[in-house]
């Protein structure tokens, strides 16, 4: 059987009883982690970071910054409301997550594999609430400019998983050109992820799952 790789996590923490709790809790294969810091802004220069755990969501300040690099990192929050579900959806992310503070290390550790592997993850009350939004916008969001044929076939690839380097050997162009068609995906689509772009394009036929 094939080990699974490592998930590179990043803790983003403003003490250090914090930071130190979180690695407790965190640390143990699959997961590695890689460093830690009292600000988002302390990953932006890294490369080795797949998953950034937040142990705040009024860190989220700098999460812009941070993923300038869209559709790289997944993001990972602790809080009780529904302000950092929507400054997530809004971020060019990978995966993206929501778990109480209170979350036990079982439901952290399960969520840093989640967001990792592109998924959303959302306490239960909080995913009623964006299925219902979700409903409603399905309703009534045609595209305000149709796909062209590169962006269907990039948007085929992204839902086969497929990361961004393997989506340019695949279409034979540069990795630079598929960050670019990526974007205009996000942007056709009103998508906070390559999953969401995903989940949008198949409800609108563009893409066979």
């Amino acid at each position: 059987m094939q080990e699974q790789s490592p998930i590179r996590v990043f803790i983003a923490a403003s003490t250090p009883m914090l930071r130190a709790g979180l690695r407790a809790l965190l640390a143990s294969e699959p997961i590695d982690i890689v460093a830690q810091g009292m600000v988002l802004a302390d990953a932006a220069a890294r490369d080795d970071i797949d998953v950034i755990v937040v142990a705040d969501e009024t860190l989220l300040v700098d999460a812009a910054r941070v993923t300038a690099d869209e559709g790289r990192l997944s993001i990972l929050v602790l809080a009780e409301d529904d302000q950092a579900m929507s400054m997530l959806r809004r971020l060019p992310l990978n995966g993206w997550g929501v778990v109480s503070p209170e979350a036990s290390r079982a439901e952290l550790r399960a969520a840093v594999q989640a967001v990792a592997q592109g998924f959303a993850v959302l306490p239960s009350s909080l995913a009623g609430e964006l299925l219902t939004q979700r409903a409603a916008a399905s309703l009534a969001e045609p595209l305000t400019e149709p796909l062209t044929s590169r962006e269907r076939e990039v948007l085929q690839l992204l839902s086969q998983g497929l990361s961004n380097k393997l989506i340019a050997r695949a279409l034979n162009i540069s990795e630079h050109t598929v960050k670019f068609h990526v974007s205009s995906l996000f942007t056709k689509l009103n998508a906070s992820s390559r999953t969401d772009a995903v989940s949008r394009g198949a409800r609108q036929g563009l893409i066979t799952l």
